[in-house]
């Protein structure tokens, strides 16, 4: 059974730094692409970051480009999004999700597994 768990959330400053953590069970990640999105309260879902199932390939929405940086350890079976210089309006809930796919990202109804989500507040 695919199983994705994040880890690594909680309540941070504005300009704090945080990493979070997707840890894969059940399946080899290395052969997934992996996506991070994310979910404010009473906000759609938002893509913000995808990486190839090498990790060769990258991708940053806008907003936190320069600010996230997405990684993975395949030997570790896991991803990680490291995100520096938080803002107040990045809270939310975050999620990973897995496809096997070659393409580094995908429709966010293509994933086929997704984590439960870690909770991120940035406040003073």
């Amino acid at each position: 059974q695919l199983q994705l768990v994040e880890s690594g959330g909680g309540l941070v400053q504005p300009g704090g730094s945080l990493r979070l953590s997707c840890a894969a069970s059940g399946f080899i990640l290395g052969y997934y692409a992996i996506g991070w999105f994310r979910q404010a309260p009473g906000k759609e879902r938002e893509g913000i970051s995808c990486i190839s199932s090498s990790g060769s390939m990258t991708f940053y929405v806008q907003s936190v480009k320069g600010r996230f940086t997405i990684s993975r350890d395949n030997a570790k079976n896991t991803a990680y999004l490291q995100m520096n210089d938080l803002k107040p309006e990045e809270t939310a809930d975050y999620y990973c999700a897995a496809v096997r796919s070659n393409i580094m990202c995908v429709r966010a109804r293509d994933y086929e597994s997704w984590g439960q989500g870690t909770q991120i507040t940035v406040t003073s």
